[in-house]
C-alpha cells in the first residue's frame, strides 16, 4: 500500500516507520528532519528492537509524494490551518484519509474538505519522543483504536486495522469513533495539561497525592461529558478511571507530548484537546469546572 505520513514528530515517525518495514510504501512528509533522513535515513528506538531505515522516501513539498492510497494525519492540531493544503495533492479517487491526531473536530475539518466517506479516524496510545534529527524514540505502548467518522465497523477499517497489525502495532477496529476520542480525553486532559503546567512528568503528578485527586476529578468531568454526547455505549467512571490510572503507573516518567511542546516553547495543542470539548460539553448542558479552569491557565502561558 502507498501510504503518506503528514506530520511526521515522534507519532508520524514511528508509526510511517513500523508500516515502511513491514514491507508498505511509506513516504514522509518532513521539515526538521528532512536533511537528516534523506542523507542517513531513520532510526527508530525502541523496547521491542532497534532499527534504522534507509533509504526513506521524503520531502518537503506533498506533491512530491502523491498520489497515495492512504494518507496517515499526525500533525500537530495547532497547524490545522494548513491541514487541507497539505492533504489534498496526496489524494486520487480512492484515497482516504486516517487521523491519528489528539483531540475532536479534526474529522469535520477533512470531512468537509474531501467528503466524510473517505475520512476516518484513530486514537494513538502511544510513548514516544524525537530524539535527534532523524531518530524516534518508542518508549512503550502504540496500540491504536480506529473507525469511520460516518460510524459504523466497516471492512475498510478492519482491514487498515489489519495491515497495522501486520506491522506490529495493535490495532483494532471500532464501530463508535466518537466514544473512542472521549475515553482518549479522559486521559489527554489531566495528563497533557497538568504535565505542561507543573512541569512534572506523569509519575511525579501520580505520586503527588493532592495532582492525583485533581487528576481523577478531571477524569470525572470528562467522563460526564463524553456520556452525555449519544455515545454508543455510556463509559463507567469509576472502572474507566482505574483503568486509566493503572496504564499510567507503567509509564515511568512519561513526558506528555503538550509538557515537551511547552518545555521547547512550542504551541499547545489547547482548541483540539480542550476548546473543542468545553465546546461540544456545554452544548450538552454538562459544565467542566476543572477542565475550563485547566484551559484558562494554560492559555494564559501562550503567546499570542
Amino acid at each position: 500500500m502507498r501510504i503518506a505520513v503528514v506530520g511526521a514528530g515522534a507519532l508520524g515517525l514511528y508509526y510511517g516507520a513500523m508500516l515502511q518495514q513491514a514491507g508498505n510504501d511509506v513516504r514522509f512528509l518532513l521539515r526538521r528532519d528532512y536533511q537528516a533522513i534523506r542523507e542517513e535515513g531513520l532510526k527508530v528506538t525502541s523496547p521491542k528492537g532497534d532499527f534504522h531505515l534507509q533509504p526513506v522516501q521524503c520531502a518537503l513539498d506533498p506533491a512530491e509524494l502523491g498520489p497515495v492510497d492512504l494518507v496517515l494525519v499526525g500533525l500537530k492540531t495547532f497547524a490545522n490551518h494548513r491541514l487541507i493544503e497539505l492533504v489534498a495533492p496526496l489524494m486520487q479517487g480512492d484515497t482516504c484519509v486516517l487521523t491519528l491526531q489528539n483531540g475532536l473536530g479534526n474529522e469535520e475539518l477533512l470531512a468537509e474538505a474531501f467528503g466524510s466517506e473517505r475520512v476516518l479516524g484513530g486514537i494513538a496510545f502511544l510513548c514516544s519522543n524525537r530524539g535527534e534529527p532523524g531518530t524516534v524514540h518508542h518508549m512503550g505502548q502504540g496500540r491504536i483504536r480506529l473507525g469511520e467518522f460516518a460510524g459504523g465497523l466497516s471492512e475498510r477499517a478492519t482491514a487498515l486495522a489489519e495491515l497495522f497489525k501486520k506491522a506490529q502495532v495493535p490495532c483494532e477496529a471500532v464501530a463508535d469513533l466518537r466514544r473512542a476520542r472521549w475515553e482518549k480525553l479522559v486521559w489527554n486532559i489531566p495528563f497533557n495539561g497538568l504535565c505542561a503546567l507543573t512541569g512534572k512528568n506523569v509519575t511525579e503528578l501520580l505520586n503527588h497525592k493532592p495532582s492525583r485527586r485533581e487528576i481523577i476529578a478531571i477524569m470525572g468531568e470528562v467522563i460526564a461529558a463524553g456520556n452525555a454526547q449519544g455515545l454508543s455505549q455510556p463509559m463507567e467512571a469509576d472502572a474507566f478511571i482505574s483503568k486509566m490510572i493503572s496504564a499510567t503507573e507503567t509509564m515511568d516518567g512519561y513526558q506528555p507530548s503538550m509538557m515537551i511542546d511547552r518545555l521547547e516553547g512550542h504551541p499547545l495543542e489547547l482548541e483540539a484537546i480542550y476548546g473543542v470539548p468545553l465546546t461540544r460539553a456545554a452544548a450538552r448542558g454538562v459544565e467542566m469546572v476543572r477542565v475550563g479552569k485547566l484551559h484558562a491557565l494554560l492559555k494564559l502561558g501562550e503567546t499570542e
